[in-house]
Parts: structure tokens; C-alpha cells; sequence
């Protein structure tokens, strides 16, 4: 797991394991961290190397050899918080590159997993239009999306959005806490009419959500995202007559 956060912050497999076999050990000589690394000699000057560049080792001169000692680990907060920083500075002119780019009427693209799932909730809230959902399952408490779901939700309040929800009816047996979140628009589907897959829209976009259950989403969740307003507008009109079917 240590290996894992340590890569995803920018270090590579064998940088990791060097700067914990330093962090466990302490002062070491290359051929110690070789050692205590599993990193092969000739790879660990490369990533010490790397490591005496991003701030995370530094040396120590003894009469017989150089010898290396790992940074506390607080330093790799600064890295993130640095790289912050150099994306906010470009981030603007992100954006209008973003904006520039010519768009169709219509467009169809697909997002794969979890991070297309915090994709599909930023989007909601980049939009900013009334948000519609039939066969709703508590989804947006996956306990993977727990820690993101909160700013969601406040960011969502903040602009203001409707959230607009006909739910499975099992979503109601459960009395899931979703329902405590999404305001007073929402409704249920009958019983025996519940689906593995949900279809949110607004704004001009419509996203059909697959393999879904009750408070979650699959590993090979997919989401197909048709962006088009003739279509979007429709799926408003068919909600209102489920809406007024349903109690």
C-alpha cells in the first residue's frame, strides 16, 4: 500500500522502494540500498539520482563513501502542494483551449470506473442546470466516492441546483441515507420495475449509467454520455409523465 501511495504522488516503483528502504534503515551506502531496496545496483544510482533532484534524499560525505539519508516525509506534501500550484498558473489558459475547441450539436462519449464516476458528478456541477435521475439507486454514497461526495454536495447547494430523482422502490425499503441528501424532488419507481443501470440528464446531456446496485456501482461500471439538446429535453418530457405516475 506504502508503495502505492508513494507512486501515485509521481514516484516510480523503484524510487518508492529505495526512499522507504531509506525511511526504514537510515543512513545507507548504494550497495545497502540495493540490498534493502531489492533495486539492482545500477538502477539505484538512476533513481537516487532522481530522488537527490525532487528533494526527497540527501547526501552524507564520509571519508570512505557517500552515503544517503531519505527527507521526512512531510517533504512530499510540499511536492503536491508545488505541483498544485504550477497547475493553477496554467489552468486558465487550460480553459481556453477547452472553450476554443469547436464542438458538434451532438457528441457521444464514454466514461469507464470510478474516476469517470467523479467525472459524470463534476460535470453535474459544472453544468449548473436541474439535474434529473430515473432509477436512482444511492449511488453517490459508493463508499469509493464517500471522500468526494461531501464537496459535491456543497458545491451543488451553493450553485443552487435541483436535484430531481425517481428512485427504485428499494432505495425506499432501505430507507438509504441518500434521501436525506438530495432535497424533497424525489419520487419512486413501482416495485418490481428496478434496472442494473440509471439514466441522469441535464443541461444538454444525457448520461446512461450501467451496472449499478443499490448504494454503489460495479468495477465495470461504464457511463455513455450523449450530449445533445433534442435528446436531453425529451428525456425531461418522458420524466414528467413518470413523475406524475409515480408516487
Amino acid at each position: 500500500m506504502l508503495e502505492s501511495v508513494l507512486q501515485s504522488v509521481g514516484l516510480s516503483k523503484n524510487e518508492s522502494e529505495i526512499y522507504l528502504a531509506l525511511l526504514k534503515y537510515g543512513e545507507l551506502s548504494v550497495s545497502q540500498i540495493a540490498t534493502r531496496s531489492g533495486v539492482n545496483r545500477r538502477n539505484s544510482y538512476d533513481c537516487i539520482a532522481r530522488l537527490l533532484e525532487k528533494g526527497l534524499v540527501y547526501e552524507l560525505l564520509t571519508q570512505r563513501e557517500v552515503r544517503y539519508h531519505a527527507v521526512e516525509p512531510s517533504k512530499l506534501s510540499e511536492m503536491i502542494q508545488e505541483k498544485q500550484l504550477q497547475l493553477e498558473k496554467v489552468l486558465p489558459s487550460l480553459e481556453l483551449m477547452y472553450r476554443g475547441t469547436p464542438s458538434e450539436k451532438g457528441s457521444v462519449m464514454i466514461y469507464h470506473g470510478i474516476e469517470g464516476w467523479k467525472n459524470y458528478m463534476r460535470d453535474i456541477v459544472k453544468v449548473g442546470e436541474p439535474f434529473y435521475c430515473i432509477g436512482g439507486k444511492g449511488a453517490w454514497m459508493d463508499e469509493r466516492v464517500m471522500n468526494f461526495f461531501p464537496h459535491f454536495l456543497s458545491e451543488a447547494r451553493r450553485k443552487k441546483i435541483q436535484f430531481n430523482h425517481l428512485f427504485d422502490y428499494e432505495v425506499k425499503e432501505a430507507a438509504h441515507p441518500i434521501l436525506k441528501s438530495v432535497g424533497k424532488h424525489f419520487r419512486f419507481l413501482p416495485k418490481g420495475y428496478s434496472a442494473p443501470a440509471s439514466i441522469d440528464f441535464f443541461g444538454d446531456r444525457v448520461y446512461i449509467c450501467s451496472t449499478l446496485y443499490l448504494g454503489g456501482l460495479g468495477e465495470d461500471s461504464l457511463f455513455t454520455v450523449v450530449k445533445n439538446p433534442v435528446i436531453a429535453e425529451s428525456f425531461r418530457t418522458w420524466y414528467r409523465f413518470m413523475w406524475d405516475n409515480c408516487r
